[in-house]
């Protein structure tokens, strides 16, 4: 591949479903690169997967690639159950767009993936799916749910294993990125944190992007997989989740105690993007899906 300047990144966008975190984007995820979500489990990762996938076919008219997705999940078992819920409520809000008896479920082609060799080994039958799928409804997005799950234990710290996991970084991401270019497709990757422990920002000390530490649920963390990875992506967001006392209530009528009401509080955060200034927004998770909070 030729180096490439992202600086200016003209490329097509695709929805997310919410105008207020499309506004954050500067109109979603973007085609021809990679785009990582970072967040600890339940953060709202694969809720963002599954919208993304909805909205990627709505016409380009509406912010959609007017496309199918190929949905790669390495979390067992695959949320089928949230899909289908998603599914009743896209379909009741863009039914204008698809005909009467029409499953946007069915343009979602979902495949397991155990290791990261059996990754590599999907990819390389890519092309010719895509290839064929022209003739349908393209394939122009590719989800892959989580990239740390493949690496979480088949690697021990040695230097050759390190060296191994790091080609292996590599080949995906650049096999990624030949996918994307070629076919003008988005391509979104979730990654999960580690705690991090020291004084230090970032990682080995080294701050990435616009912020030097990542919080969640009270903890310091760092995104997995290491600085190798980090270079593997074009753009970094960052899901956090927060408790935040909102009201305290009348103490009790023995004077010794009062309540406390918490509530979640989920951020979206610019971590680092070519195309992206630093910038933040709280999100919310509902039945109907994934949708930013002005205040």
């Amino acid at each position: 591949m030729k180096p490439q300047s992202l600086l200016q990144l003209t490329s097509q966008k695709c929805t997310i479903g919410c105008p207020i975190l499309d506004r954050l984007l500067y109109g979603g995820i973007p085609c021809e690169s990679i785009t990582e979500i970072v967040a600890e489990s339940g953060s709202g990762k694969t809720q963002i997967c599954l919208q993304l996938s909805l909205h990627a076919q709505l016409p380009v008219s509406h912010g959609g690639l007017a496309a199918s997705s190929l949905y790669l999940h390495t979390e067992f078992p695959f949320p089928f159950r949230r899909l289908h819920q998603l599914c009743l409520s896209f379909r009741s809000s863009n039914a204008h767009h698809f005909p009467v008896n029409d499953n946007p479920c069915d343009r979602i082609f979902v495949q397991s993936v155990h290791t990261a060799d059996h990754l590599l080994e999907i990819m390389s039958k890519t092309d010719p799916f895509i290839e064929n799928s022209k003739n349908q409804v393209p394939v122009r997005l590719i989800v892959i749910d989580s990239i740390a799950a493949l690496f979480r234990s088949d690697f021990d710290n040695t230097p050759v294993e390190l060296k191994r996991r790091s080609s292996l970084f590599f080949k995906i991401s650049s096999k990624l990125k030949a996918l994307a270019k070629r076919f003008n497709l988005a391509v979104l990757v979730t990654n999960q944190v580690v705690d991090l422990v020291g004084p230090n920002e970032g990682i080995n000390g080294l701050r990435i992007g616009n912020l030097g530490c990542l919080h969640t649920s009270g903890r310091r963390v760092c995104p997995a997989l290491g600085l190798a990875w980090a270079n593997c992506v074009n753009s970094r967001l960052f899901l956090s989740r927060n408790e935040e006392v909102i009201r305290e209530e009348n103490e009790k009528s023995n004077g010794q105690s009062c309540d406390f009401v918490k509530k979640k509080m989920r951020k979206l955060y610019v971590v680092f993007a070519p195309h992206l200034p630093e910038s933040s927004c709280e999100f919310e998770i509902t039945r109907e899906g994934l949708f930013g909070v002005e205040r």
